[in-house]
């Protein structure tokens, strides 16, 4: 992190002075300052209707009372300085707001290090030099111009809170410190600072306040803005991924509210701002359950009977339930990568897949998983069908090869299921007849050569009735039509 700006007083006689202040101190920056005016008129300084009435003394001020004339050696017209903190505020208070003229005391000021540095011996000696005829009426009061960068409550607040030191009860919501910390900064007042930053750090914002506190970040010290810059900061640059993809971790895996979950993680990647972001975390969580199905189906397929035999069939039936349930999850990653349209790299892993084409076939020509996982089948070939059609329809534009490997890897699957699957549930005869579909359009769209080759390995579409199978007719008609073109001269 940059340092930050320093808060020093920018004018001659406060610069003057500041020179005294301690090191971290001196690191703050102001953007206005106390103007020592000595010539202010009597008519500027005594606006008694503007005048707060004065405050009981507290025990931190001893016998000085806020606002109280008659002991106070400071009077200190207090106004509005637009400050670039609040400039782009529509609410922000004006130059032209009303000022205000107090009664305080020097000794209790020099709480502020500002003032502190203000009322240093280097300046009274410099002030003493000075001759008193600065001040023309005689009067030894030092008199102070200051203007602040929000409104004159909230500088009277802090100048108040020199006198009670009372920041619990101030301090009770975060618009109120955000009004503070302005002035508190400005001023160098280290306890209000803190007491304000404290606040802040603990308790929620609006998004307006949000706003506020990142304007005034610059204006703290490193130490003092941690907590702050840790609530709205990403500790790391793909922060915003890790999120999404722990969310859909939870969702397809942990969470016992499963359905409602998903639903909840499927609005917020349609909402997200970053469609790569988006995308990059999906292909992650695809990558990671394709992986997990294919090594599940692999052991299955080639099991170790090295072992015991009741072992090895528990181990053979957790294999398939694991393909079984991260199949189910790659159908949801699938439908979320199709309605995002970010599926175009899942297309293509899919289409690589000739070793996992061939253990679904050992595995569905065995017997065993019609008892443990009968739903295996059509949830990997609605994954087969999700992608297939995304193809088909243009949603996903695949290169020519991966058109043809899609195609040739997962026809032998879906001709395999027909054949093993009976009786044939409707919802899976659905199923299988969109994809013939599918496939057989995907394959109108391949040179006449590929679609050669793979028309011939889609025979078993036909049916006893010819009426069933308009699809695989069209099919070898359009092929045929195209076949009899004379070529081109």
């Amino acid at each position: 992190m940059t340092k930050k700006r320093q808060r020093v007083a920018s004018t001659a006689a406060a610069a003057t002075a500041a020179a005294t202040t301690s090191t971290a101190s001196s690191r703050r920056l102001s953007s206005t300052a106390a103007i020592i005016d000595c010539e202010l008129s009597d008519k500027t300084l005594t606006q008694a209707s503007q005048k707060p009435s004065p405050r009981p003394p507290s025990s931190g001020a001893g016998a000085a009372v806020f606002n109280d004339s008659s002991l106070a050696d400071v009077r200190l017209r207090l106004f509005v300085d637009p400050s670039p903190l609040n400039s782009d505020d529509p609410e922000s208070p004006s130059a032209t707001e009303s000022e205000v003229v107090l009664y305080l005391h020097s000794h209790v000021l020099r709480r502020s290090k500002y003032f502190a540095a203000l009322f240093s011996d280097r300046w009274q000696h410099d002030r003493d030099r000075g001759d008193e005829s600065n001040c023309g009426d005689g009067d030894e009061s030092i008199r102070i111009n200051l203007g602040v960068p929000s409104s004159i409550e909230s500088g009277i607040t802090v100048l108040e809170l020199l006198y009670s030191g009372d920041f619990l009860n101030t301090i009770n919501s975060a618009s109120m410190a955000l009004d503070l910390l302005p002035v508190a900064l400005q001023l160098l007042f280290e306890d209000c600072v803190r007491s304000c930053v404290r606040f802040l750090e603990a308790v929620p914002w609006t998004e307006e306040e949000e706003k506020r506190v990142m304007s005034l970040i610059p204006m703290l010290g490193g130490e003092e803005s941690k907590e702050l810059l840790a609530r709205v900061s990403p500790g790391e640059n793909n922060s915003c991924e890790e999120m999404l993809y722990g969310l859909i971790v939870a969702a397809i895996h942990s969470h016992p509210n499963m359905a409602l979950v998903k639903a909840f993680v499927a609005k917020l990647l349609r909402d997200f701002s970053s469609k790569d972001s988006a995308k990059r975390v999906l292909e992650r969580a695809f990558e990671a359950s394709l992986k997990v199905v294919k090594e599940s189906l692999e052991e299955y397929s080639s099991p170790d009977f090295r072992g015991d035999h009741n072992e090895t069939e528990a181990i053979q039936r957790l294999n398939l339930h694991t393909a079984m349930t991260n199949s189910r999850h790659l159908l949801w990653l699938v439908e979320r990568m199709i309605e995002l349209r970010v599926a175009d790299n899942a297309v293509k892993e899919w289409s690589e897949q000739a070793s996992f084409t061939s253990d679904l076939q050992r595995a569905f020509r065995d017997d065993a998983w019609r008892n443990i996982v009968p739903g295996l089948p059509a949830v990997v070939l609605r994954c087969t069908f999700k992608l297939a059609n995304a193809v088909a329809t243009g949603s996903i534009l695949a290169a020519r090869q991966v058109r043809k490997k899609l195609v040739k890897d997962w026809l032998p699957v879906l001709i395999v299921c027909k054949d093993i699957v009976s009786p044939m549930s409707p919802g899976n005869k659905m199923l299988y007849l969109e994809l013939e579909e599918t496939f057989l359009r995907i394959i109108s769209t391949l040179p006449m050569t590929d679609a050669q080759e793979l028309l011939q390995q889609c025979l078993s579409f036909s049916t006893r009735n010819v009426e069933d199978c308009r699809h695989l007719v069209t099919a070898f008609n359009t092929w045929f039509r195209r076949a009899a073109h004379p070529p081109p001269n």
